[in-house]
């Protein structure tokens, strides 16, 4: 299993999310097999997204997607507030 974890600042939580779920198709066109949308709890103008996948190539081309479809079109990412960090991140094989 392989995450894409996704930070950025928001303008709005409901703008924020209406976008979020109009790229639902793309996802699972993509191969996201889950996704967690988390919140600090004491910053309600940023986000946190993570999207889980089989490969870290699916994980990869999903981010070049946002990078050059999503985020570079302020139409399709209406509440975004300065420039996400994308990372791909794979399990440590600790056990614990």
């Amino acid at each position: 299993m392989t995450t894409l974890r996704i930070e950025h600042a928001i303008t709005d939580y409901a703008t924020w999310r209406t976008a979020f779920d109009s790229f639902a198709e793309a996802r699972t066109r993509a191969g996201v097999q889950r996704y967690r949308v988390l919140r600090p709890v004491d910053d309600d103008r940023y986000i946190c997204v993570d999207l889980d996948f089989a490969t870290a190539e699916a994980a990869e081309a999903f981010r070049t997607f946002l990078r050059t479809t999503v985020w570079s079109d302020p139409g399709r990412a209406p509440a975004l507030a300065g420039t996400p960090t994308a990372r791909i991140l794979a399990p440590a094989g600790d056990a614990g």
